[in-house]
Order: C-alpha cells, then structure tokens, then sequence
C-alpha cells in the first residue's frame, strides 16, 4: 500500500526577516520556516542562505572561559602565527596553553563530536619543521589556514588547507587519520591538489606522497578540547604546538579581515558598532607604542606623541609633537618636529601640522582612531605597558 504523502505548505515569506545590510545580509529564520527548508527539496537552492544564518549565529555567541581568554588575548596582535612573534609574546602563549593543558578539557578528544568539523589556526610554534604546507604558506597572514577533522566517516581524513582568498581559491593537502587512542589521531598524507576559482578542475600538488615513506606518516594530540568546542590545543610529532579555533572574537575576526586587505572599512565600521552596542565606556589614549602595517605611533604620558613611518631603502619619517584630549573621545594635536632618519642619521624637516584626532575604540592591545582628513588607522599595540 502506498503512503499518504501530504505536501508542506510553504513558508510566509513574511517569517524570513531582514535585519539591515553591510557586506553581507542576517537573516532571521522561523523554526517553522527552517523546518520546511530542510524538510524540502528546496533544500539545496537554500544552502548558502542556512549556513549564512549559522556563521552570523555563531560569530554572536563566541563566549571562552577565563582561561581560554587568557590565551585568546595572548594570541591578539601575534602575526605570522607565531613566526613573528616577540620573545615575551612567546612566553605568555605558552603559559596560557600549559595552564589550559593542565585544565585537561574534554577528556577523550577523538572520541567527541566536538574535535569534527573546520578549524582556523591562529598559532603555531617551530614552523619551519613541520608539514610542507606549513613552512611554506602559515607565516603568511595574507592567507587563511585551517584544519579540516573528520573521524567519524568511512574515509576517516585530517586535512589542511590553505584559503588564498575567496577570488582565487585554496590548497588542500589530505591525509588518512586513524584514532590510536583518546588523545592521538595517526595520520598519512596521500593526495593533495589546488582548487582555482577560475579553473573547472583541480590542480594536483606537486608532492609525491608514496616515495616519501615515513616522512608522510605523523601522529597528532589533542591536548585541549575546550567544552564549547570552540578552541583545541594539538601537539604534533615534529614538536610543534597548534592552536586552533572553530570561532574567533572580534577583535581576530576584525586583524584577520586587515591581513587580508578585503572589505577592511566594512569590518572596522561593524567592529565599532559592535562595540558601541555593548555598551563598553568611553576610550582613552593609552600610553606605549602602537604600531600599524606600514607606521607606528608612540604616545607618551607627558602629553607627547609619535609618528613613525617607513618610506623606502631603511628610511623612515618620523615626527613629534604633542596632544591635548578636547572631547569626550577627541584629542587636539600639534606636530611640528619632523625628520627623515636612516639608520643613526637624521635630516630634519620643517612641518607643522594641526588636527583633531578622535579615538574609536581603544584597550590594551588594539586602537582604532579617525585622524588627519577623516582617515581610519588601526594600531597594534607593540611594548608591554600597560597590559595585564
């Protein structure tokens, strides 16, 4: 006897809201609605738009312990993933990943849904031992990194990829996994290929795998899984430390998107209304020596401040003068002491400059001001002082 087959009623469009557009638009989706979509055939042509909804949902609710903060805010202002990292910088990633390891986390790793699924690698120690992939592309925070887990499969695989960038595409570099006990994952590499946007097929990686031997084969321990499953601490075979997120905060989410070069005015406006929204009091200029992608800015506690700015050949421009806070968030600066400097020698420059500089968001390592004809820097913060 054939079954009955009643057909859902579709949705009311009115039950998929929009709720404002920058670059990319939040929906707010019925469980009713959402029931009919997966439920359908339309399932397909509706893809996008669910994991859309899932990101944004997801990017809201990042939340880490006190101690996963602590490495959080250790890992902000780090680039190259560790490869550019300062000796202090160093210590205290490491301190806050032992003091986690020691927290234990989820006790059987490979044995949790949590350890499955995509993760972005925000650090890691002794690149230039480890994979191939690593020594060549990690250092690089023009690119996306991120370890793909999948165990639970008839083809168990840990991969790593490489996201050039949405335009031009990824690397991808496979390996077999098999679960050797709660905490080690054994691993083999054995396919690798580039993915172009612009190309309807694959690129193989130019690795011979088979001929490599033993050097293909590894092991991998989860030494953190954190009960959200939002943050995983790994040891490798060759000795290197990884640590990885599924959710980044804001503030990685915001120098992720300047490392990129892509849609950073966009990222800087939603990271101040983020902020302004979450009701944070009002920034001061903080003292110490903040630096940017191509200049850096020293604010001393007397009432002087510093531009830095590399030009070419070793040569920088620098010049000080002083500031005076005319606002809430405005400060009024003068400066009029300019030089060129290479090396020990300075030629120095008759300048004077007079303008308003009004703080956006400010906090012990990042600084987000609007200054001289209405344009928006972003400051790293690059000395100690001041930081907890």
């Amino acid at each position: 006897m054939a079954a009955a087959v009643t057909a859902a009623a579709p949705p009311n469009l009115t039950s998929l809201r929009f709720h404002g557009w920058r670059e990319k638009p939040t929906f707010s989706i019925s469980p009713t609605t959402l029931r009919f979509f997966r439920n359908s055939s339309r399932t397909k042509h509706l893809t996008q738009v669910l994991a859309l909804v899932d990101e944004q949902q997801q990017q809201q609710q990042v939340s880490f312990t006190e101690e996963e903060n602590s490495l959080v805010e250790a890992l902000i202002g780090i680039q190259g993933r560790g490869r550019s990292a300062s000796p202090q910088q160093l210590t205290d990633v490491e301190r806050a990943v032992q003091a986690l390891e020691s927290l234990q986390g989820i006790p059987d790793p490979t044995s949790s849904s949590l350890i499955e699924g995509r993760w972005q690698l925000m650090f890691t120690t002794r690149p230039g031992t480890a994979s191939p992939i690593q020594r060549t592309f990690v250092g690089v925070d023009f690119f996306s990194v991120f370890q793909e887990v999948f165990l639970r499969t008839n083809d168990p695989r840990v991969s790593n990829i490489v996201k050039f960038s949405d335009a031009i595409g990824e690397l991808k570099v496979e390996a077999a996994a098999s679960i050797k006990d709660r905490k080690r994952i054994l691993f083999r590499f054995d396919r690798a290929a580039f993915s172009f946007k612009f190309l309807p097929f694959k690129v193989p990686y130019p690795v011979p795998f088979r001929l490599l031997g033993d050097e293909a084969k590894g092991w991998l321990d989860t030494t953190y899984l954190s009960q959200s499953g939002n943050l995983r601490i790994s040891r490798g075979n060759k000795g290197t430390t990884f640590v990885l997120q599924k959710k980044t905060e804001p503030r990685q989410r915001l120098l992720s998107t300047i490392s990129t070069g892509t849609g950073v005015k966009e990222a800087i406006d939603e990271f101040i209304s983020f902020n302004q929204n979450k009701g944070i009091g009002e920034p001061e200029l903080q003292e110490g020596e903040w630096e940017m992608l191509w200049s850096s800015q020293i604010v001393k506690e007397n009432g002087q401040i510093k531009f830095v700015v590399d030009i070419l050949l070793g040569l920088k421009f620098s010049i000080t003068g002083t500031f005076v806070k005319s606002g809430t968030t405005t400060y009024d600066i003068t400066m009029d002491d300019a030089a060129i400097i290479g090396g020990q020698f300075g030629y120095p420059v008759e300048l004077e400059s007079k303008f308003k500089l009004e703080l956006l968001y400010s906090d012990d390592k990042i600084r987000i001001t609007r200054g001289y004809n209405k344009i928006v820097f972003v400051h790293l913060r690059t000395d100690g002082t001041g930081q907890k």
